[in-house]
């Protein structure tokens, strides 16, 4: 049999999160599966705990197309870096909620072992999110800049004292001009991150496609839009004297925009995918992320039911 290999993802500067990390790498040596890690994450993990110094590297002893599955520790923001490290190949994610209240991990802390246990196993289904292909052309149309975004892309002012001047196409067809501190363009799974602070509905994972939110936009017709995933959403800046902006990537990759730049945002043809250990409602997710008001509910019987949802208070730490 094939020994597994798992990469772990952790946030190096949580204690119990780097207590985590020994305790999972421990277990998937003593399971007969290979523990693999970025090597930034394993220098920076090490200086807490020496034994992780010895975890095989990716991309050095193991390259990202022979990597199973990847383990996270962490908030959202962990796992979205996951996705970046192992997006070149097929291994799923496997998010393990380090006590932050996030969407996309699958379980939270107390259910770690057990978690782990079925990782090693292969016990698991994988579903796949819908992502984001952006391209970034200059005023001369070449491509500046090309990635991905499992949340979002977004296009900002790249400063606080002037709005940007976008025009907004669908499918190479004008749609309207303004001025804007920003632009969302976001998949399902980013609806409830930067798109819903900025105004934008929420949409469930199940749903295919793209929403287009304008941020504190300055004319009659900037209101969110949902558009099906096939279409293809574009925004040019204006080419004027001073226009400059900025295109973020699920807030981890940036790019300069200069005047005249054009940001290309389509789906992209490889998914995220995300490895789930059992169903679970995402209506659920939404009454712990924002702690809706759920007493009262009587469910389907017509009787008062007391809903088994456990409401988590979020820390100070942002979870992205």
């Amino acid at each position: 049999m094939t020994k597994r290999k798992i990469l772990v993802v952790a946030h190096a500067h949580r204690n119990d999160t780097v207590e985590a990390a020994v305790r999972v790498v421990d277990t998937l040596t003593r399971s007969g599966a290979l523990a693999v890690m970025d090597a930034e994450d394993r220098a920076d993990l090490s200086v807490l705990a020496p034994v992780l110094s010895d975890v095989a590297v990716l991309g050095v002893d193991v390259p990202i197309a022979d990597v199973d599955l990847a383990i996270v520790l962490g908030g959202d923001g962990t796992i979205l870096r996951a996705a970046e490290l192992v997006r070149e190949g097929t291994a799923p994610v496997l998010g393990i909620n380090m006590g932050h209240v996030g969407f996309l991990a699958e379980i939270e802390r107390d259910n770690m072992d057990a978690a782990v246990a079925r990782a090693i196993a292969g016990d698991y289904d994988v579903e796949e999110r819908l992502a984001l292909s952006v391209k970034v052309r200059d005023a001369r149309g070449e491509v500046v800049f090309e990635s991905f975004a499992l949340n979002e892309v977004t296009v900002e002012k790249d400063s606080p004292g002037r709005m940007i001047e976008v025009v907004l196409e669908i499918d190479r067809r004008p749609l309207s001009s303004f001025g804007a501190d920003g632009v969302v363009i976001a998949t399902p799974t980013g609806s409830t991150a930067y798109a819903f602070s900025a105004g934008g509905p929420v949409v469930w994972p199940t749903v295919q496609a793209i929403t287009v939110v304008p941020i504190s936009a300055h004319a009659l017709f900037a209101r969110p839009l949902v558009v099906g995933p096939e279409h293809a959403v574009a925004l040019e800046l204006q080419n004027s004297p001073g226009a400059s902006g900025v295109v973020w990537c699920d807030g981890r990759r940036s790019y300069a925009l200069p005047a005249g730049a054009r940001v290309s945002v389509r789906r992209s043809p490889v998914p995220v995918r995300l490895a789930r250990l059992h169903p679970a409602a995402f209506t659920d997710r939404l009454v712990r992320k924002f702690q809706l008001p759920v007493q009262g509910w009587r469910g389907p019987s017509g009787s008062m039911q007391t809903t088994s949802i456990n409401i988590v208070k979020p820390n100070s730490e942002a979870t992205r």
